[in-house]
């Protein structure tokens, strides 16, 4: 009773448009005043116990690592490679999209970071190559939705530590499906453009001088993965210190390397992580006590039980959970869903033998795809804010894209070598 009380409290505010921290801090409030025994006390201390961790200070210093990379000429360097990289390919500028978000995934780590730096970056430049500003700004979008997964991805350090999966192997798990990703919207990119004659011909040949000049230049910028992941496998440092080694590392480009960054910029970068992590970790700290309700209420053991008794194989439990998370993502904020979810699914994994690494990539991918759909849909609202894109307009571009998504995260749920082979190779 107390529990069905509280959930409605939770979607009535959800439908009233009260932040989703508050959201879920009221509605844990009000299922404490139908139990006796508690008191306020208890909610204070499993909100603040929450966040009292450890391997959450990744998600801060990798979010810091990725807004200091913007101020640092980092983001220009990748831009000016992805567009060599992809000078003769049809639909350049959009294949420069796909590719700046991939590579800039291993970096920032936020797929709204990533979606509102491109808004800005990008799509006037594509409108002014022919392409609509509705394809443009929900190519952004979609893009964006390949940084969840690459690491230093937010939302793989948030899964890692609320189910208690190893970082590390996630890092490495998530390149395969990144890729994957990438390829899949380079494919349709190039049939769109090609359909709609946008940037098909007079292409230059890119001289071998330009290619290794921009490489050289954003060299430095591509190893900060390669130094993170490295770095936790060889046992070197935590996945916490790694976020730790990739601040410095974006600070040293930024003042000695580099030297595009003055103080007025560094001041700038670090109000900016503060407002972000602070959004990020009061979700957390609210969605931790919700989540605790649940537990407290054995919804996890009762959902393993009604799925092991009508689910018997891994493939249609897949299929059920993909429609059960495109859903929710629609009303559930990608984080939230991270904190309440994972230890609900957590303890099904094993009666379907399925590896929860191998789970958390394909997890991750379908709550990603509620951000481009309404009516949350923060990435969908995000691009759509900063390049004037009207919703509905957006809605209908987005349909291929969405296709896509789904076709790419149930081909890495019925295929586990695609997140499992490096984790393997690396062990």
């Amino acid at each position: 009773m107390a529990l069905a009380i509280s959930l409605g409290v939770l979607l009535f505010l959800f439908l009233i448009n009260v932040p989703i921290a508050f959201g879920l801090f009221i509605s844990t409030l009000t299922y404490f005043f139908f139990i006796d025994g508690f008191s306020s006390e208890i909610l204070i201390q499993r909100t603040v116990s929450g966040i009292e961790s450890f391997p959450l200070l990744a998600i801060v210093f990798f979010l810091s690592a990725g807004i200091l990379m913007n101020y640092t000429g980092i983001t220009s360097r990748m831009l000016r490679f992805a567009q060599v990289v992809a000078n003769r390919l049809p639909g350049t500028l959009a294949q420069v999209n796909i590719i700046l978000s991939t590579l800039m995934g291993g970096l920032s780590g936020s797929n709204i970071a990533d979606a509102a730096m491109q808004s800005k970056i990008l799509v006037p430049e594509m409108e002014k190559n022919g392409y609509t500003r509705s394809f443009s700004a929900t190519l952004t979008a979609a893009t964006s939705l390949i940084t969840p997964i690459i690491p230093p991805g937010i939302a793989l350090i948030l899964y890692g530590y609320i189910g208690n999966v190893s970082i590390g192997d996630l890092f490495l798990a998530g390149i395969v499906p990144g890729a994957i990703l990438c390829l899949s919207f380079m494919v349709y990119v190039h049939f769109y453009a090609k359909k709609n004659n946008l940037e098909t011909s007079n292409k230059k040949e890119v001289k071998k001088k330009d290619f290794f000049f921009t490489f050289k230049d954003a060299f430095l910028a591509l190893l900060l993965p390669v130094i993170i992941i490295g770095g936790i496998r060889l046992g070197f440092f935590s996945a916490t210190e790694a976020g730790a080694i990739a601040v410095f590392y974006a600070l040293f480009l930024g003042l000695v390397i580099y030297r595009e960054m003055n103080m007025s910029q560094l001041i700038s970068a670090l109000v900016e992580t503060l407002h972000t992590a602070a959004s990020v970790l009061i979700i957390i700290a609210a969605g931790s006590a919700f989540a605790w309700v649940l537990t407290l209420e054995q919804i996890p053991q009762k959902m393993a039980m009604f799925m092991s008794d009508y689910i018997t194989s891994p493939i249609i439990f897949f299929i059920v959970v993909l429609l059960f998370l495109l859903l929710i993502g629609m009303f559930v904020e990608g984080n939230v869903a991270i904190v309440v979810l994972t230890p609900l699914f957590l303890p099904m994994l094993q009666q379907y033998g399925i590896d929860p690494v191998h789970f958390g990539i394909f997890f991750i991918i379908c709550i990603s795809i509620g951000t481009l759909t309404p009516p949350l849909g923060t990435i969908m609202y995000t691009t759509a804010s900063i390049t004037g894109t009207k919703i509905e307009e957006f809605i209908k571009e987005s349909i291929p894209f969405l296709i896509i998504l789904v076709i790419v995260a149930l081909l890495i749920a019925f295929i586990p070598t695609f997140s499992l082979w490096l984790p393997t190779i690396f062990k």
